[in-house]
């Protein structure tokens, strides 16, 4: 086990040289990157997602657009010292790809998370971007980095040599001294692994653009993972940090990496039969307006709100239908349709006593 400020992991490289049972006595929060051990997965629990803008584990959506089709999940399957990835599946090949056609997995950092950096300045700092990767497919992949406008990209590339074999890869990246990088809450830096990227959405790796496309997604000549039915990769272990040199990756605690990824997405369960989920005043016979607590600071007032599960007022009538009131990001205001109540009286929103009962709300970027 490993903990801020320390790391045991035997499956660590610094650079291409593995580092065996050693105590690490690197900065802690050094990864930019949330969740990249693919162990955090909010909203789906491991089940398989198939849309453009899914995400198969938090901080981590898809983007996908072309003739063919896809399926992502977390999975069990990793690399010494990491227990889960994400893998891709094609379902449906597209043997001609499209100028404009990509199929992407992507991170956006908040612009306060990289404002140390200094991007856009001639004190551009330079960063390091390491992963494991596999694929039943081989060859030259790649990806790129991007600012929040899309008119600053730098692409890399990395190889693949054995098929269905994890592999580790790091990609030195200098800081970009000109072009606008926010340091707010909005998008401070695009992270892309483009998967399947046409010809608009490519450039020569190792290089920083002012693209004349909406964005740049991979290299050019790089493999079209869609191409291939029935192709796999895999990823985890995703870390970016300040240097030159990849350091071991960053096993942060789960109560710190859940409370990260929560400024996201939070999803709040019942935790048990008949859990509450928070109370509030009737404001009619069908309705009453809930104040739910977040767990954490969202990045920004929640939205779009969504459930599963059944839910009923405490010990009453089932809930049938929910829509937001009012949103900041340290609580929401849910109405709540249901039947029986008694105008001005305080109901507390609870689990049906199935368990099962969900609520999402986001903050993504």
């Amino acid at each position: 086990m490993s903990y801020i400020g320390g790391n045991t992991n035997p499956g660590n490289y610094i650079g291409s040289h593995p580092v065996i049972g050693i105590a690490s006595s690197f900065p802690s929060f050094r990864n930019r990157i949330i969740n990249g051990d693919m162990r955090i997965d909010q909203r789906n629990a491991g089940a398989a997602v198939t849309t453009t803008v899914a995400y198969p584990v938090d901080r981590f959506p898809t983007t996908h657009v072309s003739d063919g089709a896809f399926s992502a999940q977390q999975d069990s399957s990793a690399p010494v010292g990491f227990n889960n990835s994400v893998k891709f599946t094609v379902t449906t090949a597209d043997s001609s790809i499209g100028s404009t056609q990509i199929l992407l997995f992507r991170q956006f950092i908040e612009g306060n998370n990289i404002a140390d950096l200094g991007w856009g300045t001639a004190n551009a700092k330079t960063v390091t971007l390491s992963f494991w990767v596999r694929s039943s497919v081989t060859g030259t992949f790649g990806g790129s980095i991007g600012n929040n406008a899309n008119d600053r990209y730098y692409s890399y590339s990395y190889s693949i040599s054995s098929v269905d074999t994890w592999e580790y890869k790091t990609v030195t990246i200098a800081g970009d001294t000109t072009g606008t990088w926010l340091t707010n809450t909005s998008i401070g830096l695009r992270v892309y692994f483009g998967l399947t990227a046409g010809s608009e959405r490519t450039q020569s790796a190792g290089l920083w653009s002012t693209p004349s496309s909406p964005f740049i997604a991979g290299v050019t000549g790089q493999v079209q993972l869609l191409e291939t039915p029935n192709a796999t990769w895999y990823i985890t272990g995703v870390q970016l940090e300040e240097g030159t040199v990849a350091t071991p990756f960053e096993h942060r605690p789960i109560s710190v990496e859940l409370s990260l990824a929560q400024r996201y997405c939070a999803a709040l369960t019942a935790g048990g039969n008949f859990a509450g989920f928070g109370s509030g005043m009737a404001t009619s016979t069908t309705n009453f307006r809930a104040l739910i607590p977040l767990p954490v600071q969202m990045r920004a007032n929640g939205n779009p709100l969504t459930t599963s599960g059944s839910f009923i007022w405490a010990f009453g009538n089932s809930v049938s239908a929910f829509s937001l009131a009012t949103t900041s990001n340290h609580h929401i205001m849910v109405d709540c349709t249901t039947t029986g109540l008694t105008y001005g009286n305080f109901y507390t929103l609870t689990d049906s006593g199935t368990g099962n009962a969900k609520m999402i709300i986001a903050s993504e970027l």
